[in-house]
């Protein structure tokens, strides 16, 4: 089993990943919330749902919303914002405990693409979406985002015989739009509309005082040296220059099918 499979280390992280990860991963979460109408009468349903970036913005519309994640660490999350229109449950998305058909809107923004049975996740999501329903999904492009894609580069730049992390076989398979577009039709969607979309990470420079918490959770950061982690921060300091903040481009694609 891969780390990232694992409920425990995501429910080790949850507390991290809401500080850092979740202000940027919304911004993607608000574009995928604009691509579908909702309403207060809508039902909605966000699998793997991390600290809950989508179904809490989801939940500003007034819709319904059932939030569930593997990881009990991280559906607490959720669960703390205590908002009466969010539920949140611990819950398998490669076997949803949920009946076909009961929602009219099914987003994963980053999460059905970290599955070990991916397909099955799209799957699922397309058994819980009721005719005339939505699936969006939300996936990276093939090297990843914010500091995972930032240290990739600057690994390849500097250690270039070192094999970098294995992105999730997801990425792989789903950074083509038209590969994308064809998985979603496998899983019993249709129509697919799939778009690019790029927001900056804003890495601060002052965090690189203490980088575990920027790179951490990255196999790329901890299997380096200590010699060649200072190497790296040496060179994200060079590439910030005077600036507080290093801006990393990071691109989605976001798609929205049919049932």
């Amino acid at each position: 089993m891969r780390e990232f499979e694992n409920p425990d280390h995501w429910d080790k992280a949850a507390g991290h990943y809401r500080q850092t990860a979740h202000p940027f991963t919304a911004l993607f979460a608000e574009d995928a919330l604009a691509r579908v109408a909702l309403t207060p009468e809508s039902q909605v349903l966000d699998v793997a749902t991390g600290t809950g970036a989508l179904a809490l913005a989801a939940a500003r519309t007034g819709a319904q919303v059932l939030a569930t994640d593997f990881s009990p660490g991280m559906v607490a999350c959720v669960a703390a914002a205590g908002l009466s229109n969010v539920a949140a449950r611990v819950m398998d998305g490669q076997a949803l405990d949920l009946p076909d058909a009961g929602f009219d809107a099914v987003f994963s923004i980053f999460g059905v693409i970290m599955f070990p049975d991916w397909r099955k996740g799209l799957a699922e999501m397309r058994r819980v979406t009721r005719p005339g329903g939505y699936g969006v999904v939300a996936t990276w492009q093939a090297r990843g985002a914010a500091t995972f894609l930032l240290l990739g580069e600057i690994r390849r730049t500097l250690f270039p015989e070192r094999a970098g992390m294995a992105m999730p076989e997801a990425v792989q398979a789903l950074s083509d739009p038209s590969d994308f577009a064809s998985a979603l039709v496998a899983a019993g969607y249709r129509d697919p509309v799939i778009e690019h979309v790029t927001h900056d990470y804003r890495l601060d420079v002052a965090a690189l005082d203490a980088p575990d918490t920027v790179f951490g959770m990255s196999p790329d950061w901890t299997s380096l040296s200590d010699a060649e982690k200072a190497m790296v921060i040496a060179e994200v300091r060079r590439m910030a220059g005077d600036r507080p903040m290093l801006p990393i481009p990071s691109t989605a694609l976001i798609a929205v099918a049919e049932r």
